[in-house]
C-alpha cells in the first residue's frame, strides 16, 4: 500500500498558535499529503506557514472561545474531550502530539502513527517546571494534582490507541517506555540545512537566546548568568514568562520578540555561541546555531546530549553545563571563553547536515509506507 498516493489520511496536531519545531515536522506531513484534513485543537489564522494554513483545517469547541490563542494553557483539564472528534474513514492516522493529540479515536481498522515529542510533559515529567507559580495551580494544590493524575491516567490509556510511536529522540523513546510501557523507533526532526548555512561576516560580542518563553525552558539561567560575569545577551522570542523573564534583565539583555527567519538566522551567524539552558525533548534551534558554524552552550541532559558534542571530545560542537544553576552555566561560559577555537564551524556544519530536512522526510515517510505495505501484505 503506497502511504502517499492511495491510502486515506487524517492528520492530528495539538494547536496551531506559532511556527516552532513540531510545525516545521508537521508541514512536511502536510506537503506529503496535501488534501488530508488536519485536525486541531487551536487555531490562530495566520500563526503558520502557508503549506500548513491552507491545508483543510478542522478545530475542536476550544477555537471557538474569545481569543483562546492567549489563554489555551490553562485550558488543559478540558482538552482529552476537545479531542474527541469522529474522523472520517481513513487508513491511516498520523499524530503529531506533545500534549493531547496522540489521544485520539482512529476509525475502526486504521493505522495510528503517533510522531510523539515527548508524553504530554505537563502531567509526567516536567510538572513542577509547568505548574510551580502558576495561579491556578497554586489556588487550589489539592485540585490540580488530581486533575494531573486523571491526566495521566488518560494519557496512559489512550496510548494503547496507537499503533505505532515514533519518538524525536532517544531521550524521548526512553520517556516513551517508562510512560506508556512501548517501544518505538526514533526518526530525528528536520533542519533546514540549506537555509541556515555559514556566510563571512564577522562575529560579534554578545550570546544568543531564540525560545518560546515557557518555565521549563529555564532562560531565567542564561539571564542571570550573563547578567553575573557582566556579557550581552540577544533574546529572540515571546511567551507568557516574558514579564519575569524582563524584570530579571539589566541594560546588558536586549528582548528583540520573535523575528523572521532571516533576521534569526544573521543573528546566528554573529553571535559568538547559541545558550540552550533548558532540559528539552530534542531542540531543533541548537541544529540551526550548528548549520551556521555556531557553537552551543547547553544543560548537558536531554536532546542537547543527542545534538551536541560536548568540549573536550575530538570535533566539539559546543560545550555542556552539568547543574541547572546560575553557577553553573557561568562557569561554563567562562570555559567556553578560554576555548572557543576548539569548535571548529566546519566540524558544526558537518555535524548539523547529519540532522538535514531531507533525511527527516525520508525516513519518516519509509517507514510509513513499509508497516502500512507489510500489513496490507498480511491481510491479502
Amino acid at each position: 500500500m503506497d502511504a502517499n498516493k492511495s491510502s486515506r489520511v487524517v492528520l492530528i496536531h495539538d494547536w496551531l498558535t506559532g511556527m516552532r519545531g513540531g510545525e516545521k515536522c508537521l508541514e512536511a506531513m502536510c506537503r506529503r499529503w496535501p488534501e488530508a484534513p488536519l485536525h486541531t485543537l487551536i487555531h490562530k489564522r495566520g500563526s503558520v506557514s502557508a503549506t500548513i494554513e491552507n491545508h483543510p483545517i478542522v478545530t475542536s469547541f476550544l477555537n471557538q472561545l474569545p481569543r483562546v490563542d492567549r489563554y489555551y494553557r490553562y485550558l488543559l483539564p478540558l482538552m482529552p474531550w476537545a479531542v474527541g472528534w469522529k474522523l472520517p474513514d481513513c487508513d491511516l492516522v498520523l499524530s503529531s502530539s506533545h500534549c493531547v493529540a496522540k489521544g485520539v479515536q482512529a476509525p475502526p481498522g486504521a493505522l495510528h502513527f503517533c510522531y510523539c515529542y515527548t508524553p504530554m510533559r505537563y502531567a509526567w515529567h516536567m510538572q513542577g517546571s509547568y505548574f510551580r507559580d502558576r495561579r491556578w495551580y497554586d489556588l487550589k494544590s489539592a485540585l490540580a494534582v488530581r486533575i494531573l493524575n486523571r491526566l495521566r491516567e488518560w494519557d496512559r490509556r489512550t496510548a494503547d490507541g496507537v499503533t505505532h510511536f515514533i519518538a524525536i529522540s532517544d531521550t524521548v523513546r526512553q520517556r516513551i517506555r517508562e510512560c506508556y510501557d512501548r517501544d518505538s523507533v526514533v526518526i530525528y526532526p528536520p533542519v533546514d540545512t540549506r537555509f541556515y548555512a555559514p556566510a563571512d561576516v564577522p562575529r560579534e560580542n554578545y550570546y544568543l537566546i531564540l525560545s518560546a518563553f515557557a518555565p521549563y525552558k529555564r532562560l531565567d539561567l542564561a539571564i542571570d548568568a550573563c547578567r553575573k560575569l557582566g556579557r550581552k545577551l540577544v533574546v529572540i522570542g515571546s511567551g507568557q514568562d516574558e514579564k519575569k523573564l524582563r524584570h530579571l534583565a539589566d541594560d546588558k539583555i536586549q528582548f528583540l520578540g520573535w523575528q523572521p527567519d532571516d533576521v534569526v538566522r544573521d543573528h546566528l551567524r554573529r553571535c559568538q555561541a547559541l545558550l540552550f539552558p533548558g532540559e528539552e525533548d530534542f531542540g531543533i534551534v541548537p541544529v540551526e546555531a550548528q548549520a551556521c558554524g555556531t557553537p552551543v552552550i547547553a544543560f548537558g541532559r536531554g536532546g542537547a546530549t543527542e545534538t551536541v558534542i560536548p568540549w573536550p571530545r575530538p570535533e566539539a560542537t559546543g560545550f555542556w553545563f552539568e547543574e541547572q544553576s546560575v553557577d553553573s552555566l557561568a562557569a561554563t561560559l567562562e570555559q567556553f571563553e578560554r576555548h572557543r577555537d576548539a569548535c571548529d564551524p566546519r566540524h558544526l556544519r558537518a555535524h548539523a547536515l547529519r540532522f538535514r530536512a531531507e533525511r527527516y522526510e525520508d525516513e519518516l515517510f519509509a517507514y510509513v509506507e513499509s508497516v502500512m505495505g507489510g500489513c496490507a501484505r498480511a491481510a491479502a
